[in-house]
């Protein structure tokens, strides 16, 4: 009468939990198995590297330059940050001035700029033009983003007649002397570094002006005073 009624039997309960018993060991092996592989394996640091330097060179480009992974010496860094300030500053006259007359004299040390002295100022007068204003503000910009133990550093030389000897420069004031005040008073109200600006005259070549940038080591810089000296 109870079978009929569709009662579980003491049988079929057993037969439930027989089954449940066999997933769960089954479940066990295959852990015990992948803990076994795990356990025994072993890292190879060669191909791991190899997938590590396929990912840096695929994903590079993406990278800001802020996640630059890439170590530099201290030499490498300096030669690194004067070669990106002379692009700048050639990319500043250049495209200002349309600037072809540059040569760097050493990379990531030194370069060398010519320019028309009325490109700069009104014809015969000590005024410089508008059009150029941004150009200056681009350039002490440059000058002023000075990395870390790196001065950067700005001569201006502009040509002056010279007496009948060829020699000897003028004493009296000239176009050219007005000329070298207006751009360094110029750069100064633009808020230039001080120590990053020198201007000289150049005996001849009057109406060039020749502009150098140099990249220094601080400490190379300093003065230095050996024990004993006066």
């Amino acid at each position: 009468m109870n079978d009929m009624d569709g009662q579980i039997g003491p049988q079929d309960e057993e037969g439930g939990n027989s089954t449940i018993a066999l997933f769960l060991g089954l479940y066990l092996v295959v852990l015990a198995f992948f803990i076994l592989l795990v356990s025994i394996s072993s890292v190879e640091d060669t191909k791991s590297q190899k997938v590590m330097d396929s990912l840096s060179s695929t994903f590079t480009s993406l990278l800001p330059p802020s996640a630059d992974l890439t170590q530099f010496t201290a030499k490498d860094g300096d030669i690194l940050a004067g070669q990106e300030f002379q692009q700048q500053v050639t990319g500043i006259f250049a495209t200002a001035l349309g600037v072809d007359k540059v040569k760097v004299v050493q990379p990531g040390k030194q370069m060398r700029l010519l320019l028309d002295a009325d490109s700069l100022f009104f014809k015969d007068e000590a005024n410089i033009r508008p059009a150029i204003h941004p150009l200056l503000d681009r350039t002490v910009a440059s000058l002023s983003n000075r990395p870390l133990g790196l001065r950067f550093d700005m001569e201006f030389m502009i040509g002056t007649p010279t007496e009948a000897d060829g020699k000897t420069m003028p004493v009296e004031q000239t176009l050219e002397i007005e000329r070298a005040g207006a751009f360094a008073r110029a750069m100064n109200e633009r808020g230039i570094p001080p120590d990053s600006i020198s201007i000289g005259m150049r005996p001849g070549h009057v109406g060039e002006i020749v502009i150098y940038f140099y990249t220094r080591d601080i400490e190379a810089t300093k003065l230095r005073f050996e024990e004993g000296s006066p």
